[in-house]
């Protein structure tokens, strides 16, 4: 009783640890106030293009140094390209090029490292010859000297090292751009990592932002660039993601939050975090044992599945987008593990990002018309995603989206993969008037990552093997009205039932292991019987009946599909809870209705 007592008050305090810290960040969120650090750098604790700008319009000699190394930089490129244009080598020092820039983006630092990282996923913005390179680009940079980073822990905590930590690595274990990680054992006994970023990091990503901003307003109506919208507000998107990525208390919480999410699964693995040693600028979390993704000799050694742990990726990747809507947007190879007892473990949860319920449904319904290979539905699932406006006439893009999409999947399905259509889309998006919206930039990085991740571990890996089988089922199981509406978008097709493509959802989602047809033909069952379902009732009897004879032979197709999965007795039962739900009125209208409509 004592012990349960002790454990009760224990999770209390680190509540009251944790209430405390985010009010504290709380408060600090109204303070938009572009401040000075001791060390005379500017601090600032959420993006704001108006503080940022009062503050360096009376600092001009910080904002004509760091423009002098950007322009030096930079100018260096331009010309390079101009040489080669001079020189006809363009096509041949193409790749060399590439480099170039992705070296001068790291030299720049951390704000321009993350931009090369953003510029990655929008093909509406850059060409596909340097989108390679810059998918490659490491988000590292040297270590910081370990008496700066354990200043900092002792200056957010309030304490000294050695009273926070029993132990700690004299040197980082990790070094990235925006911080460094240590190897830690609390005076409790957990073994932990400590996250410290980098000093002056603020400072320099406000006059970058700053710089960036400038330049747009006075250069954006000059570049060659499909934007689709005015180039302030895509750096403006871009400086409060980086804001929200370099507060460590919004990680912590982005990291409870995806817990919670995956709390019922065996499969996946989010450390815990250490409100009592957290705060703005220092996270400690628990230590993750693990292999990384692309250490491919180690998981074999370790006698893990490698085809397993594609498929917690990929399922998992896909529940974030289409089920809870709350996706990690960083899965680069650092921030994945394969645990020793073959879990998935996501680690380093700065950027997230969340989606609205439609957006999630509408993607699940995108993903079935680009397999079905309907380019009108794909077309408008784009308007509604946000990659064309409304009043866009789509007929002339159909033809289009068929002959690009149709290349990128090939002769079927197992052909697809997400960096083809990225590369494809890259040169669509400059004949016609697509753009990304900034969400979908992050969806589109963490998909060909992931992607990326899994062909490291089967070079014939193919993500629609896994992933339509779970969109399908997700559709068959629609648990939304508007997810049984996109199922009957996709069911139905100029007023005609699409036997074959039922046919084929339901061969593809059986092969998810998370398929049953028993629940699946209960839910089917009350929605036709229910009054949502007359629509569904009038076509499946239409259907039936069409061209003046019965359709025994898709019905036939339908049965040999799933008589393995369904026992004589389960059909009854079945049948009889279904229609034990509704009035004899409701069943004995179903067929005048149908017949009526007809």
């Amino acid at each position: 009783m004592y012990t349960k007592i002790i454990k009760q008050t224990e999770i209390v305090k680190k509540q009251e640890v944790k209430d405390k810290l985010v009010a504290r960040h709380n408060k600090d969120s109204s303070d938009q106030k572009l401040e000075e650090n001791t060390d005379g750098s500017a601090f600032l604790k959420h993006y704001d293009a108006k503080a940022i700008a009062s503050y360096y319009r009376y600092r001009p000699w910080l904002v004509i140094w760091r423009s002098l190394k950007i322009i030096w930089f930079f100018g260096i490129f331009l010309l390079s390209l101009q040489w080669d244009r001079w020189t006809d080598k363009k096509q041949q020092n193409q790749q060399k090029r590439a480099k170039q820039l992705g070296g001068i983006l790291t030299t720049l630092g951390p704000t321009f490292i993350k931009v090369g990282q953003a510029l990655s996923t929008r093909p509406d913005l850059i060409h596909k010859d340097f989108l390679e390179e810059l998918i490659k680009l490491q988000d590292q940079l040297p270590p910081f000297d370990s008496k700066r980073a354990f200043a900092i822990i002792e200056s957010e905590l309030g304490c000294s090292v050695e009273k926070a930590y029993r132990e700690i690595s004299p040197l980082p274990v990790a070094a990235a751009s925006l911080g460094q990680v240590y190897r830690a054992v609390l005076h409790s006994g957990e073994e932990v990592a400590v996250k410290i970023q980098r000093p002056g990091l603020r400072s320099i990503i406000t006059i970058d932002l700053y710089l960036m901003r400038w330049a747009a307003s006075w250069l954006g109506g000059l570049l060659p660039l499909n934007l689709g919208h005015d180039l302030t507000m895509i750096i403006d998107e871009f400086g409060i993601k980086l804001f929200e990525e370099i507060d460590y208390l919004n990680e912590a919480r982005n990291a409870e939050k995806f817990a919670t999410n995956f709390q019922g699964n065996p499969e996946v693995k989010v450390p815990l975090i250490y409100w009592r040693y957290t705060n703005r600028r220092v996270l400690t979390l628990e230590w993750i044992n693990g292999i990384k993704l692309t250490d491919v000799d180690k998981i074999k050694a370790a006698g893990l599945d490698s085809d397993r742990l594609i498929r917690i990726g990929v399922t998992s990747g896909l529940q974030q987008l289409l089920e809870y809507g709350f996706f990690h947007a960083d899965p680069h190879p650092g921030n994945l593990f394969a645990t020793l007892d073959g879990r998935m473990a996501y680690i380093d949860f700065g950027m997230m990002d969340q989606l609205e319920e439609n957006t999630k449904e509408t993607l699940a319904s995108a993903v079935v018309q680009l397999i079905n290979r309907d380019y009108q539905a794909l077309a408008r699932d784009f308007v509604k995603l946000g990659f064309l406006t409304p009043d866009i006439n789509i007929n002339p893009i159909i033809p289009a989206l068929e002959k690009v999409l149709g290349n990128a999947m090939g002769e079927s399905v197992g052909d697809f993969n997400f960096k083809t259509i990225t590369d494809e889309f890259s040169e669509l998006m400059y004949d016609y008037p697509f753009r990304v919206p900034a969400k979908f930039a992050l969806i589109i990085r963490s998909l060909i990552t992931q992607e990326g991740l899994a062909l490291s571990l089967n070079p014939n890996f193919r993500i629609v093997e896994v992933s339509y089988p779970y969109v399908s089922r997700r559709l068959l199981t629609g648990e939304s009205a508007q997810m049984r509406k996109h199922l009957i978008e996709v069911l139905i097709k100029d007023g005609k039932f699409q036997w074959e493509r039922l046919e084929n959802m339901i061969a593809i989602a059986q092969n998810d292991g998370g398929f049953d047809i028993l629940p699946t033909a209960r839910l089917g069952l009350q929605y036709l019987f229910s009054e949502e379902g007359q629509y569904l009732r009038r076509q499946l009897l239409l259907a039936l009946t069409e061209d003046e004879r019965l359709h025994t032979a898709e019905v036939q197709r339908l049965w040999t599909l799933i008589k393995d999965d369904l026992k004589p007795q389960q059909i009854f039962d079945l049948a009889f809870s279904t229609i034990k739900e509704f009035s004899v009125e409701t069943v004995a209208a179903v067929i005048p209705t149908a017949t009526h409509s007809r």
